[in-house]
């Protein structure tokens, strides 16, 4: 049992004095862990997608004992933002980074000493950790002789003078890089800098490289059937494994929450996987099980390792007072001719895939467990967005957060007890596809500011027509596919939605 779980019941049972009430259970602070796969579709998990061709029973078995939403999202279709947003609470747009990725030696997005849902935990009192994919960017170490790359007046940074890449050579990797997870609210680290599919390709544990990049990878191309198995030329540690990623990160996982169970302390495990995204590499007896390529291996794959997470939850006694998220940070990446080929629709129903601001690019799993809140075997149609998070804990913690902080946050706790149906005081969710375009959602309508998905599928862009809309809108209470653009039959519900996205945007100012 979690030690400070032990303090708190024992203090109950022996009371502190006269007159004085006895602790509530809802008061004891929750164990946190927050898993995220990357690149997850709401079609590839068996419970919301039963004619799917892949098995999820792990997570599927986490819904049962807990909540399952059908109506959540990502707040942009593709990995960096939606990291961004779910750290602080804050869409990306308004951020350094108003559009698109980091590469793998991106400056870091989030400057040190800024709110972050880890600095939140970390003041109240928790242990805090980090293991995974990061791709929040780090300020690497430049060579001396280089140092004018970091000039504000390089052509490469863009217009919030950041460096979205840098070319390896300049960097001097014997130096450990800054802003990385500990200057960021977390006491514990081990990461993968960026995507599998990045450069560079080394483990960082408590932000220092555990073996340098020397060596080279060639890389390897996706165009290999539907393999899947891409990942771009360029720096690696010579012991690294591209198969062995995940089931590291899992390792690490679960001998953080093992070591973490006996303190007396709570803990915030976030847990950003690296897959199902690309290179998609089954191993064992996963390998072939699946009836969706190995994609959907790959998957069952990310289903084993929450199925070891939570088992160790579970033995430890601990699952009673920990509560456990998994969600995604956005849509999948499955082309049209992969679903035709394996008869499997990794978006369920939605249209559109990763990268889109159509549903199928951010509407995701998500999937709450916490026995001492949370009534199991339940689903909440509530529209909800992953910046929520920082709020959520400060509900849960009955804690502020700063005034010029997590602006787009809000706390789904009332939706979890089973108070409301809605989120309270959210009046709007916002999405973001990888273009740049932005869609509001209010209430069944739904409007892009954008002809074309504004990412991966076809059409990505469309140029408007003389007479013709200049966006989209859409009832998806009619139309959960957005097959029937109601622009013009609706102007005044266009108005009010841009007018609400305008207020939005001018909210809090960029970083």
């Amino acid at each position: 049992m979690n030690n400070s779980l032990f303090k708190n019941i024992l203090l109950c049972l022996i009371g502190l004095g006269p007159g004085v009430q006895p602790i509530k259970a809802q008061q004891v602070q929750p164990n946190i862990v927050y898993i995220l796969a990357d690149d997850l579709g709401y079609g590839d998990v068996s419970i919301y997608n039963p004619n799917g061709r892949i098995n999820t029973p792990h997570i599927d078995g986490l819904a049962r004992q807990g909540m399952r939403f059908t109506d959540a999202h990502a707040p942009t279709s593709v990995c960096t933002p939606t990291r961004y947003g779910i750290m602080t609470g804050t869409y990306a747009w308004r951020s350094r980074l108003p559009v698109g990725v980091l590469r793998g030696y991106g400056r870091a997005l989030i400057p040190p000493g800024n709110f972050t849902v880890g600095t939140l935990l970390q003041q109240q009192g928790y242990h805090t950790a980090v293991i995974g994919k990061w791709h929040l960017g780090l300020d690497w170490a430049v060579k001396e002789a280089h140092r004018d790359v970091l000039d504000p007046s390089n052509p490469q940074m863009n217009e919030f003078g950041l460096l979205k890449d840098m070319n390896p050579e300049y960097i001097d990797f014997t130096k450990p890089p800054t802003g990385g997870p500990l200057s960021l609210g977390f006491d514990y680290s081990f990461i993968l800098p960026a995507s599998l599919d990045m450069e560079p390709y080394c483990y960082l544990e408590r932000d220092t490289l555990i073996e340098l990049p020397t060596a080279h990878t060639p890389g390897n191309d996706l165009n290999t059937g539907y393999t899947g198995a891409f990942w771009r030329a360029g720096k690696m540690a010579s012991s690294f494994e591209f198969d062995r990623v995940l089931p590291t990160f899992t390792d690490k996982a679960v001998q953080y929450v093992e070591r973490q169970a006996k303190q007396p302390q709570p803990f915030f495990l976030y847990l950003p996987l690296p897959a199902p995204h690309t290179p998609w590499l089954p191993t064992g007896d996963q390998r072939g099980a699946s009836n969706a390529g190995d994609y959907g291996d790959y998957v069952q794959m990310v289903d084993d390792a929450v199925g070891r997470v939570l088992r160790a939850i579970d033995s430890l006694g601990i699952a009673q007072h920990t509560l456990v998220v998994f969600t995604s940070d956005n849509g999948p990446y499955w082309r049209p001719q992969f679903a035709e080929r394996f008869h499997h629709r990794a978006t369920g129903p939605y249209r559109g895939m990763k990268g889109d601001a159509w549903e199928g690019g951010h509407r995701i799993p998500f999937i709450v467990r916490w026995p001492a809140a949370v009534k199991p075997g339940t689903t909440s149609d509530a529209l909800t967005t992953l910046t929520n998070l920082s709020a959520t804990c400060a509900a849960i913690l009955q804690t502020g957060i700063p005034a010029d902080a997590a602006p787009d946050s809000y706390s789904i706790l009332p939706v979890l007890k089973g108070e409301t149906a809605d989120i309270p005081d959210q009046r709007a969710v916002i999405h973001q596809a990888s273009n740049g375009y932005l869609a509001i959602r209010k209430g069944p309508w739904k409007l892009i500011d954008g002809l074309g998905s504004g990412g991966f599928s076809e059409p990505q862009r469309e140029e408007a027509v003389p007479g013709g809309p200049v966006g989209q809108l859409y009832n998806l209470e009619k139309d959960p596919q957005e097959t029937t653009n109601l622009y013009q039959q609706f102007p005044a519900k266009v108005t009010e939605l841009q007018a609400l996205l305008a207020e939005i945007k001018g909210m809090h100012q960029t970083d």
